[in-house]
């Protein structure tokens, strides 16, 4: 059996880690290479990046600060944020990331999951799904949003994360913009209905605030949890965290600290 995964999840703005509440009111919580460092020694499974405000912005992703997290860490990391091109995605890879993550540019390209997932494989393409609850004509709907949750788009989270899959994608994150910052819980209707319609990996991301809300979210299906508050303001370690994982029947990777 796989064990779960723990991921820190790193949101950059202006080139430091931030955290918001529904992607909003966004606060600094330091040095990317230095959080990412923390985090290696702590024993955190994999880390993501995202560049939450590339792709508003439309600019590049910042590569001179991959290439010095690459070279300070050995751990997994994903990059996502401001990838429009096949271009984009190899510069990313090269600079030492090992997987890319798209979101906004795989709703307006989908092509683009296909291109990645040809060059690099599966493994290397993560999709980020980020829906919110809205209420057309009084039915509920899991709408999908882009541009940092700037953008709604009219697509429907479950047929969409099936169609990445079915274009290459190896893995979803998937951001509750109702959960995300609030520190209340991951959304588990939707990781739950997300996880049993793709056969591909399920990241559970947003609402994190204590460690049980991450064995709610393997009880639902996630294969890792996503999580930022709760580690970024030592409200709870790694270590900690998957202290109190093991004893509840979770299987991960324990710090040999702890073991």
């Amino acid at each position: 059996m796989l064990t779960k995964r723990i991921i820190p999840c790193l949101d950059i703005a202006a080139g430091r880690v931030v955290k918001g509440v529904h992607f909003l009111e966004l606060r600094d919580a330091g040095d990317p290479v230095e959080v990412a460092c923390r985090y290696e020694k702590q024993g955190a499974d994999e880390l993501v990046f995202l560049d939450i405000t590339a792709t508003h912005e439309q600019r590049s992703i910042l590569l001179e600060m991959i290439r010095k997290v690459a070279e300070q860490i050995f751990m997994p990391f994903t990059v996502g944020g401001g990838i429009r091109t096949i271009e984009d995605a190899t510069q990313i890879i090269q600079a030492g990331a090992e997987k890319v993550s798209i979101n906004s540019s795989a709703v307006t390209n989908p092509n683009l999951i296909n291109q990645i997932s040809r060059k690099f494989g599966s493994c290397a393409t993560v999709v980020n799904i980020d829906p919110k609850r809205v209420y057309p004509e009084g039915k509920e709907k899991w709408e999908v949003f882009i541009n940092g949750g700037r953008k709604p788009t009219g697509l429907e989270a479950l047929k969409w994360a099936k169609e990445v899959e079915e274009r290459g994608a190896g893995e979803i994150v998937l951001t509750s913009m109702d959960a995300d910052g609030t520190k209340k819980g991951y959304d588990l209707p939707m990781i739950q209905a997300i996880s049993e319609a793709v056969s591909i990996p399920v990241v559970a991301s947003g609402g994190a605030g204590h460690p049980q809300h991450l064995v709610d979210a393997f009880q639902a299906g996630a294969s890792a949890a996503l999580a930022a508050s709760i580690f970024h303001y030592d409200e709870y370690s790694i270590p900690v965290t998957k202290k109190y994982l093991a004893e509840k029947g979770v299987l991960v990777r324990l710090p040999r600290d702890i073991m």
